[in-house]
């Protein structure tokens, strides 16, 4: 009998009750849900498939001591990972046997929460997006004169554990979920060294409750707070990225000394250098301020000619894809050495390239897809180099090389996202 079938009632074989009622069809769920996901092992090296070779123990022994009690996680895997402005930050991956764990406390937990999340909180909630977010920060944007970019320092490094395990404690969640939410956030984390570092704040970036716990530690920290104190302010969060709009830049600057001090007060720091207040300068906005852009979720907002619908051309504060996000794709490609796969035929490179390249599309061309055209010429350009050394007997100059690689998009457009969408011209 496998473990989904054995739903049981919170009782061990002997029939004697657990302290503990963890759904065995819960866990199951979450189960499902991180071989879905995959991701890297954890500390004791554990992949998914060896998780599997005895699938139906594993999960009744976790499931057995999640029930009694006696369930401790092991200390998460750190891996440094860098960041697009330099530097590294850590990521924490637990091991699949806690995340099988956590994932069960979320699936229980979350429904709870949601309800009362507040609206303009988009990140790690299902049915929200970044897209929704950016799509109401330039409407509002249109709307507001000023903004402030709010960055908080540090944040899932920083997070107080007395005050999120109160924030948890306000929504009365089942005993054992309590008790684990604790014990994950005390876990140590250990590198591949074996050295290991011990937690008294944070919550670790790659845990697979952390993102509804920084969620809501915010929600009491920022979210309520804003809307009982400065509901004339409207906000867009995403995670600890968030955008606040205001009517006046005296406004803009009291406000932003007010946040200061209530995220001190909620044991988080305001990022001195990253935090700024932004003029949303238009065509009807024409003063002269030193700042008049800002990034937001891989976007940059700020004065750009646009062309309405009628035609008619007009200075506007919108998004289009960051240099950083721009940068750190063309570092992708150059790194891919399309032109030195000689070996492949174009069929194969599509297969290599092309859900990367949709992935990219689809969510930086959402607004001003034309700022990608640099990402695209850039590719395309792979592409003939391709073509020069792989037949180099028929095309040793970039023009013919270049007239092959565009028949082959009139022919067989669906090879390439940016034929397909005709992204670049293709004759």
């Amino acid at each position: 009998m496998s473990f989904r079938e054995t739903t049981g009632n919170g009782r061990n074989s002997t029939g004697t009750a657990k302290p503990y009622e963890v759904p065995k069809r819960t866990l199951w769920q979450a189960y499902q849900l991180v071989r879905k996901n995959r991701g890297a092992a954890g500390i004791d090296g554990q992949t998914l498939d060896e998780f599997d070779e005895k699938l139906a123990d594993n999960l009744y022994k976790l499931w057995n001591r999640m029930s009694s009690g006696s369930y401790f996680p092991q200390a998460v895997r750190r891996v440094d990972i860098p960041k697009k402005s330099g530097g590294t930050r850590p990521l924490g991956i637990p091991t699949v046997t806690d995340r099988i764990a956590q994932m069960t406390a979320r699936l229980i937990l979350e429904p709870k929460l949601e309800p009362c999340f507040h609206a303009d909180s988009y990140g790690y909630r299902p049915g929200r997006s970044a897209h929704q977010a950016l799509a109401v920060a330039r409407q509002r944007c249109w709307e507001y004169d000023w903004v402030i970019d709010l960055d908080i320092k540090g944040f899932f490094d920083t997070i107080d554990h007395e005050l999120l395990l109160k924030a948890v404690d306000h929504h009365k969640p089942p005993a054992w979920i309590r008790l684990y939410i604790e014990r994950w956030l005390k876990a140590p984390a250990q590198d591949d060294t074996g050295e290991r570092y011990e937690r008294t704040m944070g919550t670790p970036q790659g845990g697979v409750i952390s993102p509804l716990l920084a969620n809501l530690y915010l929600h009491y920290a920022f979210d309520a707070w804003m809307a009982r104190t400065h509901a004339g302010n409207p906000f867009e969060r995403y995670a600890d990225d968030i955008v606040i709009h205001c009517k006046t830049q005296a406004e803009a600057e009291q406000l932003h000394d007010e946040i200061k001090r209530r995220l001190a007060d909620c044991k988080l720091a305001v990022h001195p250098d990253k935090t700024k207040v932004v003029y949303c300068k238009d065509r009807n906005r024409k003063e002269d301020y030193g700042t008049t852009e800002f990034d937001f979720l891989g976007y940059t907002f700020k004065t750009r000619i646009s062309r309405w619908k009628s035609g008619k051309y007009v200075v506007s504060f919108t998004p289009a894809i960051s240099k950083k996000s721009e940068k750190a794709i063309k570092e992708t490609i150059r790194g891919w050495r399309v032109h030195r796969s000689v070996m492949c035929d174009i069929d194969k490179l599509s297969e290599r390239f092309t859900m990367i390249l949709r992935g990219w599309v689809e969510y930086y061309g959402r607004f001003r897809i034309s700022e990608l055209n640099g990402v695209f010429w850039m590719f395309q350009k792979g592409l003939v180099r391709w073509a020069m050394r792989r037949y180099k007997r028929f095309y040793r100059s970039w023009k013919g090389a270049s007239r092959f690689i565009v028949s082959i998009a009139k022919s067989r457009p669906h090879l390439f996202v940016l034929w397909e969408w005709r992204l670049i011209p293709v004759g």
